[in-house]
């Protein structure tokens, strides 16, 4: 009798231990929402973009059930620390300061700056001389604005933060900046669309070009690791192709 009492005990321990081991899967990712083709909100609420794309590739490799939520760029870090989720993806630029604060992913796609202005605008070049009075909008909290205000503003410029690059390019697209510096795949796919009819793109920015990596906590190392691991396979199988060709006409790999 106590060998069957005892069998049960254990085979309630292992269904006790599946249920905790299903539960471990389940991970709580963040994202902007207000930086298309990255990642947006669509007119039905529902999270879109590059960046939800290879967050679903990315767990459906590694069989996690995965909850892709909206949060504020400043609120991203703040909240990964604070475990409100387990990892962002939000074509977060990976930087020597972040990496103090969260663990880094290898990339997962690279751009360089660029710079869009108006179409009547003489701007011709992205040298920060000829910005020099201009008013250049570009967010706020973001390693862009960072280099913006160090190139930019020591030559002159009026640099203006915003909270996300959808209200910037809408006050460029209204008259009321003379420019706005992001990465250049962000602009490309702006112009392409909502600002096809007020602005165009002056340029590149040299030697401006950036990584995005996915962010976890810093003691986190296991979640890294296994999305780095996902993230190799489906450059290896073509997912990752597949999304990229999805949203873009040239490789950002």
């Amino acid at each position: 009798m106590s060998s069957k009492i005892a069998a049960c005990f254990a085979a309630l321990f292992v269904v006790g231990g599946s249920g905790a081991a299903q539960a471990a899967e389940h991970l709580r990712i963040a994202t902007e929402g207000a930086y298309p083709p990255f990642n947006s909100i669509a007119a039905d609420g529902k999270l879109v973009g590059f960046d939800i794309d290879i967050a679903n590739a990315l767990c459906a490799h590694m069989k996690a059930e995965c909850e892709i939520v909206a949060q504020d760029w400043d609120g991203l870090i703040p909240g990964l620390q604070a475990q409100k989720f387990d990892a962002v993806i939000a074509s977060m630029t990976i930087t020597e300061e972040r990496r103090s604060q969260v663990a880094f992913t290898h990339k997962y796609y690279a751009t360089p700056l660029a710079i869009a202005v108006p179409k009547d605008s003489a701007l011709k070049t992205t040298d920060a001389a000829a910005l020099a009075g201009k008013t250049v909008g570009v967010q706020a909290a973001s390693v862009i604005f960072d280099f913006v205000d160090k190139a930019y503003r020591q030559a002159g410029a009026d640099i203006r933060a915003y909270p996300s690059y959808e209200e910037a390019t809408a006050d460029l697209a209204n008259g009321r900046l003379d420019a706005v510096v992001s990465d250049k795949i962000f602009l490309a796919e702006w112009l392409k669309k909502d600002g096809a009819g007020c602005c165009r793109m002056a340029g590149d920015i040299p030697a401006s070009g950036t990584e995005a990596g996915i962010a976890v906590r810093l003691d986190d190392t296991a979640l890294r690791d296994r999305l780095d691991a996902a993230l190799a396979a489906i450059l290896k199988d073509g997912t990752y192709k597949a999304i990229e060709t999805k949203y873009f006409d040239f490789d950002i790999y």
